[in-house]
């Protein structure tokens, strides 16, 4: 049976960034929900030796954590690497919940964050054309809608349904066959800002493992939609050169809100001035950072969705 409890769980997934995860969890507890937030943390296994102290560092603090309704620890006894970690959990607790919140160890949430995605969950919950509430908004100049909608999935502080998530498709190839099939590689990609398809691509290639490019790019093939809020919830500190697929860098830092968003129905279809200011976000990343240093002209566009 499935479990409708007023808070959707949270399932945060870790590995060998101990000082990370507690920023997180720390920000995580400081939602006043977080009390009656039932937190599932996946612990992934060392892949290297090298890697095994960190690890076990991480799991001593897992043991300490407290100030949620419940708290569910799994060890893994081998390492699955971050894309299988969150398939199968995700997958895991959708088998026995309606809905799920996901995080990863490297983000820092504001103390409003819980409360808007459990009022975009519930909202938008019988809305199928709705595939998932995001937290993070980009550090765009321009004033944004309370919330809005976009195409597809995104992948820094998230939630979605269990009818959601049963559109995910795993085959990268189908995918691509898809996109190249409707032409729609060119809007995918933000008209050409930001290389979805190529990094669509390297995941078929072997070159990098992301689950979140497949989960984008099945939720936008089938015309769904993510809300995302006017300011941003979640700030990333994971792109400091301690993660295992990005770099170093603050090109996509975010301040997080000190205010509530405030979740009202709005009209559910892409917000076209919302899609504009992305597109001129991106362009003037690229720009800046090709700019800067040839090497980092691409990095940021990669790491995201790794």
């Amino acid at each position: 049976m499935k479990n409708n409890d007023t808070f959707a769980p949270v399932v945060l997934f870790a590995y060998m960034r101990p000082d990370h995860l507690r920023r997180t969890v720390e920000s995580l507890a400081a939602n006043p929900e977080a009390i009656s937030t039932a937190l599932t943390i996946y612990c992934d296994a060392a892949k290297l030796p090298e890697h095994r102290q960190r690890v076990d560092q991480v799991r001593a603090y897992v043991e300490t954590i407290e100030g949620f309704l419940s708290v569910r620890r799994i060890y893994q006894e081998s390492n699955l690497g971050l894309s299988r970690s969150i398939i199968s959990g995700v997958t895991e607790t959708l088998l026995e919940n309606e809905r799920v919140i996901v995080l990863e160890d490297d983000l820092v949430l504001s103390p409003h964050f819980l409360r808007y995605m459990n009022d975009g969950l519930n909202c938008y919950r019988d809305d199928h054309m709705v595939c998932s509430i995001h937290g993070y908004w980009f550090p765009v100049d321009r004033n944004m809608p309370e919330t809005f909608f976009l195409k597809g999935a995104d992948c820094w502080g998230w939630a979605t349904w269990a009818r959601s998530w049963a559109t995910f498709q795993h085959d990268g190839r189908m995918l691509l066959k898809e996109l190249l099939d409707r032409q729609l590689s060119f809007d995918f990609d933000y008209e050409g800002t930001y290389p979805h398809t190529r990094m669509l691509k390297s995941q078929i290639q072997g070159k990098n493992d992301s689950w979140a490019i497949r989960w984008h790019a099945s939720c936008y093939l089938k015309g769904m939609l993510t809300l995302y809020p006017g300011r941003s919830l979640v700030n990333n500190v994971g792109h400091d050169g301690t993660g295992t697929h990005c770099d170093t860098d603050s090109a996509f830092a975010s301040t997080v809100a000190s205010l509530p968003i405030s979740v009202e129905r709005i009209s559910i279809e892409p917000t076209l001035e919302a899609s504009a200011v992305l597109i001129d976000y991106f362009r003037r990343i690229q720009k800046s950072i090709w700019f800067k240093a040839r090497r980092y002209a691409n990095k940021w566009l990669r790491g995201r969705f790794l």
